[in-house]
């Protein structure tokens, strides 16, 4: 099992990024729903910055973002945790996404507000050029021809190097792949959910990175003394750690980028990519699908 992956076919990034979803204030007062709380920046914005660049030290080299979060707050502590970045890092954001309030999350496909959104993640993030841009969900009011004709001419500009698309289908994808190159596609997937095997087996033919969001299983088979358990008591290893590691083998285009807030489980997620399954452990694993 490879350890690093050819994202657009030129970036070479190791095979577990990071997630920066959860840095993130705690829930809005007065609000509810598990994504309202990706309102605004974290209150410990030191520790936030410390964990970033502690992802860094430990070889996580691809960070994954959108200007949807936090209203393009999580941007800017990227920026400031890692600009000038080193050599190597890879810096992956979303656009596409709207928020009118902390619990809304809605779809806004114009091309032009797609190439304007892109402007300002370019300012916040302190980038010439962003490294992989990604069309958070697809706007159903909108031809997908359009807006993925915004991102290219994005690319055509000079200002994005890679196109990523975000919970499409393979139809979709194709569609896309047909009018210019995409390097990922960033699609819900774990152990325990595996709507798009699919996407994931087309992605891996077509040499397009397969990034799982929520990448690892939190459901019912992930406490007590599951199969997931009983791997990791035999592996010496964390669940998490070992969701992780079967995700590595699932497909050689599997990019997963797990988010935490805790040094600890960050060590601990990044040392997943070591982890070794044997085939009969993979084949338990796969059951649980």
């Amino acid at each position: 099992m490879t350890t690093t992956i050819q994202l657009g076919g030129d970036l070479s990034v190791r095979r577990i990024g990071y997630g920066a979803m959860r840095l993130s204030a705690p829930q809005v007062p007065g609000y509810s729903g598990a994504m309202s709380h990706i309102w605004k920046a974290p209150v410990d914005r030191a520790g936030a910055i410390a964990l970033l660049r502690q992802a860094v030290e430990l070889g996580v080299n691809l960070f994954d973002t959108a200007d949807a979060y936090g209203l393009g707050e999580n941007e800017e502590l990227i920026a400031e945790a890692l600009s000038p970045y080193r050599d190597g890092v890879v810096i992956a954001t979303k656009i596409g996404a709207v928020r009118p309030s902390p619990p809304e999350w809605a779809v806004l496909g114009h091309p032009a507000y797609l190439r304007q959104q892109a402007e300002l993640c370019l300012r916040r993030l302190r980038l010439d050029r962003i490294d992989l841009l990604q069309l958070h969900r697809v706007d159903p009011e909108v031809p997908l021809a359009d807006q993925i004709g915004a991102l290219k001419q994005l690319v055509d500009e000079g200002k994005v190097r890679h196109i990523g698309l975000s919970e499409v289908s393979v139809e979709q994808l194709r569609e896309a792949c047909a009018i210019t190159p995409v390097a990922s596609v960033q699609n819900l997937y774990n152990l325990g959910a595996r709507g798009h095997d699919d996407v994931v087996e087309y992605a891996a033919a077509q040499g397009i990175a397969f990034i799982p969001w929520f990448p690892v299983a939190a459901g019912a088979h992930a406490v007590g003394d599951g199969v997931l358990a009983e791997v990791a008591a035999e592996l010496g290893a964390t669940t998490t750690q070992v969701s992780l590691a079967w995700l590595l083998h699932r497909s050689p285009a599997m990019l997963p980028i797990p988010g935490t807030t805790s040094p600890s489980h960050l060590t601990e997620n990044v040392a997943a990519a070591q982890l070794p399954l044997s085939e009969d452990q993979i084949q338990r694993l796969a059951t649980l699908g």
